[in-house]
């Protein structure tokens, strides 16, 4: 590869992750915002890359001052009515994923799913859906084109947008750097 292909991939990226931000409803991130704003505790699903990218979430909202915990870690309490449940996964299908919602369902949590598919299952079980219309490894005619594999073009969208809800929960929390650097952890 040569330092111009390199770049030529770089622009490729960048121009498919600012396409897809381009078609995300603001509406959907103002929705999330509220509910993480309101919540008692929240539980963050997720499979696979999309687990990785809810952990990031999951800690910046540790971060700005919320009680949260990923689904299927040690540590993790059992979801209790009144709770709030984001499950992040690019085709709406992952069955773990689909099995978390059905369960916060059943008990009362509210569900909050981040997908491309608002028509798949977790879509179905969703409270709200914040719909992020990027393309996953099943390449549906209605996703975007990607020159990526599988579902990496979900996955940079879903970082992208889970972080600006962070940061408009940050504003509306009136939480700076200074007091989000402080809750982060000091035993690395």
């Amino acid at each position: 590869m040569t330092s111009q292909d390199a770049v030529d991939a770089v622009d490729t990226v960048v121009g498919e992750i600012t396409q897809v931000l381009g078609k995300v409803g603001r509406s959907g991130i103002a929705a999330l915002v509220e509910r993480l704003a309101t919540a008692k505790r929240v539980f963050v699903v997720g499979e696979g890359r999309s687990g990785l990218i809810g952990k990031a979430f999951a800690m910046r909202l540790m971060h700005l001052g919320l009680t949260v915990y990923v689904v299927g870690e040690t540590i993790t309490p059992s979801v209790a009515a009144g709770d709030t449940v984001v499950v992040i996964s690019g085709s709406g299908t992952t069955p773990g994923s689909v099995r978390a919602a059905e369960t916060a369902r059943r008990i009362g949590a509210a569900v909050h799913v981040v997908t491309t598919d608002p028509g798949s299952r977790l879509g179905e079980l969703a409270d709200q859906t914040l719909i992020l219309p990027a393309a996953t490894k099943y390449r549906r005619s209605d996703e975007a084109p990607t020159a990526q594999p599988l579902s990496s073009l979900f996955d940079q969208v879903a970082h992208i947008v889970l972080d600006v809800v962070c940061l408009r929960l940050a504003t509306r929390r009136e939480i700076d750097n200074q007091t989000a650097r402080s809750a982060h952890s000091n035993t690395e």
